[in-house]
Order: structure tokens, then sequence, then C-alpha cells
């Protein structure tokens, strides 16, 4: 990934940070965006500590003058020359997974999982199509939760099958790359912990913004078995 830059939402923590460090790493400029300026200000320097080339905005993907800004900077970053990769990481959770249902949902959680899961994705992907470069991937994590019906999980499950269809719609009207990527149960906040390490599911993520054929990307859904068999 050298001479590339990247745009990670949610960059300070879980899925977001894990891919943020292996994109560093790969030697990609990466550019975070999240809410908590301190946890920023340790990422970043965490990221340049291992050799890598990053920065940091504070970022709320509920606000698009954020993500404006978040993407404005990031095409300025590195060679200045725009942004070759958009990972939109950055999600809630209201209350203990699987023990959300849906017929008990209060509306400020509904509207916050909305806001933050489906319309900050909405968000991170329009503002970032003016600076992307040719050939640059925009990806979304996501989970099963978001297609199969499974108790408990609530508007959280509503909020990613929208991030699902709006990934659907933006890879059907636009001439960019945007596709899902779903690595399974990963042990973030979201999850209280269980599932598989980060670390382990950022080289999915380096594979979708380097190696991968565009077309099995674009507004589609690659989970882990598609992974490992493409990149055998």
């Amino acid at each position: 990934m050298n001479g590339r830059t990247a745009v990670v939402t949610g960059g300070t923590r879980g899925i977001g940070r894990a891919v943020a460090g292996a994109f560093a790493t790969e030697g990609a400029t990466v550019v975070v965006g999240a809410r908590d300026g301190e946890a920023l200000e340790r990422t970043v320097e965490a990221l340049e500590e291992t050799g890598g080339n990053a920065a940091g905005v504070r970022t709320d993907v509920r606000d698009e003058f954020d993500v404006e800004r978040l993407v404005e900077v990031a095409s300025k970053a590195g060679d200045g020359s725009g942004i070759d990769v958009v990972v939109a990481a950055a999600g809630v959770y209201h209350g203990d997974p699987g023990e959300t249902p849906t017929d008990e949902e209060s509306y400020s959680s509904i509207d916050d999982h909305w806001r933050t899961n489906a319309r900050g994705v909405f968000a991170t992907v329009r503002e970032a199509l003016a600076h992307l470069n040719d050939g640059a991937r925009v990806l979304v994590p996501t989970g099963a939760v978001a297609r199969e019906g499974r108790p408990g999980y609530g508007s959280y499950a509503v909020s990613k099958a929208a991030a699902e269809a709006i990934v659907r719609g933006f890879a059907a009207d636009t001439d960019a790359t945007v596709g899902c990527l779903d690595p399974g149960q990963v042990a973030t906040e979201l999850t209280d912990g269980t599932g598989r390490d980060p670390e382990t599911v950022a080289p999915m993520f380096v594979w979708a913004a380097t190696e991968a054929d565009p077309s099995s990307i674009d507004g589609a859904v690659v989970d882990l078995k598609a992974w490992r068999r493409a990149s055998r």
C-alpha cells in the first residue's frame, strides 16, 4: 500500500483500529476519524511509532460536515493526490448484544443506530466520492445480522441492513467500487469482547483494498470464506 492514502472512520477501536494499523504497516498514509479526541491522538501516535504515516481528525459521522472535513484533510495527506481507500467502520450498539429485541427498543436507540450505522455510512461514502482516485475502494464492515433474522438485535440489525442497502445503491449509481466485508463475529465493544481478534481479520481489508478483483467487491457482501478462497 505504499503511496496510497486510506481513511478509516471509527479508527480508534475494534475493527477500525486493527485495519488502520494493518494499512499503516503496509505503507499507506492513514487518516483516522473518531469522536474521542484523546483516543484519536493516542492512535495516531501509536501508528507513527510503528513507522506509519498517520493523521487524525475528530469526526462524528452523524455530522456530514465533520465527515466532509475528514475527507478533505485525507485528500491532501500523503502525496496530496486524493484518497485510495475508505473504510467506514464507525458504529454503535446501544445495549447488550442479543438482548435488545425490536419490540422493546427505545426510540433514542433506533435513532442513534440509524444516524451512526446507516446515515453515517451514507455520509462517509457520499463525501468521499469527490476525492476518490481511479481504482479507489470503499469498504464497509457488516455482519450476518444485517441479512438474517436473529432475536435480540433489534434496530442495530436494521441499521446494518440499511448500511448494506446504501452500499448497493452507491455501487449501482456511481463508478466507485463500494462493497461490504463480513468478517464474522469480531471481539469488539459492540460484541462485549466475544469473537475473533480484530487483528486476525484486518488482512481481509488489506486484501480488499489491494488485491481483490473490484468486480467481486462492488455492491457485494464478501465473507470470510470468499476471502480465504480468493486469497489462497
